[in-house]
């Protein structure tokens, strides 16, 4: 398996992952192969990158944080919650919505599950999907990503539970804006941009209201744009002002949405985002936190292509948690471009000459 651009792809390949719909449904499943008009919509659909079967790539897997049936139960919660507030009228100032707590209780249960039984230490998000439903698994990424750093930082079964239902439920106020705002790709207006904003407050009033989740939780919503150095909205809170809840939903939001695909740019490799995050510490996010969170994420997963200082192409194949820079690879193509007769594989941990110097 190899992590390819769409452009890249030819006709004739197969896909070796599903690409997901916003309800969490398979739009094109593993297996299919794909024909110019397939690829032409898959592009359409702000779709930028696709995991292609490969000869010389055979075996390599990359490990998602959860399972698919966790993922496709998720995110059906996810899209079903959130759409049925969109279409529902605000009565005195709240929005009605019923099971609120005990649907979010089972699904980030369920994500704790299978984060908690997962042998590798660091982790990347491998799900494909439309650019439409970016809301629905932007809020489970962001649930996965929260989750592992509550489990890092040893919380207890009621804090990963507080933290869970904040992050599943943070952007639950963009549900309030109206949807031609949230479709918006340019720029906003001051007005706009204002408007936007008011999400964080919607989502604690819709959160708070709710009898059976934990106040904190509802901090999440509100606090996820404050920054450590008091740069941030509604209220400017600065360093330990913000609960620490809403601080790691806070990484976790930027690092996901710097690693989609989005309308008005392309999407950030994960190392770009983690040297974002590395550069913000203690000015958007407290340092100690971001040091916490890119030790759990893999700055090169499984299945990235990659150019070597040789000019030599390779495929991640297996990832070093104690050199995350430095991971055994699987050569594709020699730096003459020529194909191997077989591909093989190098340690970079054993090969101080040889350093990857960027995805392709």
């Amino acid at each position: 398996m190899r992590k390819m651009h769409i452009t890249s792809v030819a006709p004739g390949e197969r896909l070796a992952r599903p690409i997901l719909q916003e309800n969490g449904n398979v739009l094109l499943g593993a297996g299919v192969e794909l024909n110019q008009r397939f690829i032409d919509r898959l592009m359409g659909l702000g779709i930028d990158i696709l995991f292609i079967d490969d000869p010389l790539t055979e075996g390599l897997e990359p490990s998602a944080a959860i399972q698919d049936d966790t993922r496709k139960r998720a995110t059906e919660s996810i899209f079903k919650t959130m759409t049925s507030i969109m279409d529902q009228p605000v009565i005195k100032g709240r929005t009605i919505a019923p099971e609120l707590g005990r649907t979010f209780r089972k699904v980030f249960g369920d994500i704790v599950q299978d984060l908690v039984g997962r042998e590798e230490v660091m982790v990347s998000l491998t799900n494909i999907h439309v650019a439409d439903s970016y809301l629905f698994h932007h809020s489970l990424n962001v649930a996965i990503l929260a989750g592992i750093m509550g489990l890092a930082k040893g919380y207890n079964r009621n804090q990963l539970e507080e933290l869970g239902m904040g992050a599943l439920l943070f952007d639950i106020g963009m549900t309030r804006i109206p949807k031609e705002l949230l479709k918006k790709t340019g720029p906003y207006a001051p007005a706009e941009r204002l408007q936007m904003q008011k999400h964080t407050e919607e989502g604690f009033n819709l959160i708070r209201a709710q009898h059976d989740i934990s106040l904190l939780s509802a901090h999440c919503a509100f606090q996820h744009h404050e920054r450590y150095d008091g740069s941030g909205y509604p209220r400017k809170l600065k360093r330990d002002e913000i609960h620490e809840y809403a601080q790691i939903v806070a990484i976790a939001d930027v690092y996901d949405a710097l690693t989609s695909a989005r309308p008005h740019r392309k999407r950030f490799t994960p190392t770009e985002a983690i040297e974002f995050l590395f550069a913000a510490g203690n000015t958007y996010f407290d340092l100690e936190l971001i040091q916490i969170f890119c030790r759990h994420i893999s700055i090169y997963p499984v299945a990235t292509t990659v150019q070597l200082n040789t000019g030599q192409i390779a495929v991640v194949a297996v990832n070093n948690p104690l050199a995350v820079h430095r991971p055994v690879v699987r050569i594709i193509r020699e730096a003459d471009g020529s194909s191997p007769p077989a591909a093989y594989q190098i340690d970079l941990k054993d090969e101080h000459g040889l350093m990857i110097v960027k995805e392709v």
